[in-house]
């Protein structure tokens, strides 16, 4: 009889009160409330929003009435999938595109689908830390990805940055600062820089696609996680197939959860 072990490798950030928060939204707070030498025990509280860390976002993020977390079906969450290198191609405000991932790895229907675009050095706990590039300056999902995450009938997908869609889809390139620190226009102007002109960021990120992958992908139940890390940066996981697993709390009614994303891979 053949035994088979399994190496897991854990895909997701730490998080504690250090790390950045989305725009316009609670920090993440903790602190004590017992302590051992007065009560004989440790005990500590949390205050957050859901969207902070590696988290999962349920329908009811952006649909009222839609699924919550709890009502993910467990196979979507685990099961076959593949996890692809894009770092090669990503720069500030790159946009990644169906035809990158496909040239390295093959997708199969239903696959769980792990994006490296390599940010995730930015974030507060990676390689090189800088909360305004990891915020402001992230790869996005070309409009091309949501017919194609579509036909693969891909139920989660998972991104090693802040959000799955482009800051110029995001309040980060449309409002963020507007007429004080005026980040989204810094972002706008970079974006132009990079993506060859205003022509073609009007094209790419036309008024109706804010928060395009948000809004035209979870009403055909494809979710997603966000701010993956930890050891994403693997050489060994880098355009492979791997068993994937993504593990929220069982968050009745929740409409995002915190959880651990983890990759196993036949040793």
């Amino acid at each position: 009889m053949e035994v088979y072990f399994m190496k897991l490798y854990d895909l997701s950030q730490p998080l504690n009160a250090d790390v950045q928060f989305w725009p316009y939204y609670p920090p993440f707070e903790v602190k004590y409330f017992k302590r051992k030498p007065e009560h004989g025990v440790n005990a500590q509280y949390i205050s957050t929003s859901n969207h902070i860390g590696t988290h999962l976002d349920a329908q009811r993020h952006f649909i009222t009435d839609a699924m919550t977390i709890d009502q993910i079906p467990l196979e979507w969450l685990y099961g076959p999938g593949v996890i692809v290198d894009l770092t090669d191609e990503m720069f500030d405000l790159a946009v990644y595109t169906p035809e990158m991932i496909e040239k390295r790895v093959e997708v199969k229907e239903g696959d769980i689908l792990v994006l490296h675009t390599g940010w995730h050095k930015y974030a507060t706990f990676g390689s090189e830390p800088d909360e305004e590039r990891y915020i402001h300056l992230h790869p996005g999902a070309h409009p091309d990805m949501v017919d194609w995450l579509i036909e693969k009938k891909i139920k989660l997908w998972c991104v090693d940055a802040v959000s799955t869609d482009h800051p110029m889809n995001l309040p980060i390139g449309r409002f963020l600062g507007k007429g004080t620190f005026g980040q989204c226009d810094k972002v706008r102007a970079l974006a132009e820089k990079n993506l060859g002109g205003k022509e073609v960021v009007d094209k790419l990120f036309p008024e109706d696609h804010y928060q395009l992958t948000h809004n035209a992908l979870f009403k055909h139940d494809c979710i997603h996680a966000e701010n993956l890390g930890g050891q994403i940066s693997a050489p060994e996981l880098q355009n492979r197939r791997v068993t994937i697993g993504c593990f929220p709390w069982n968050f009745k009614g929740g409409e995002a959860a915190f959880c651990r994303v983890v990759a196993f891979v036949e040793d």
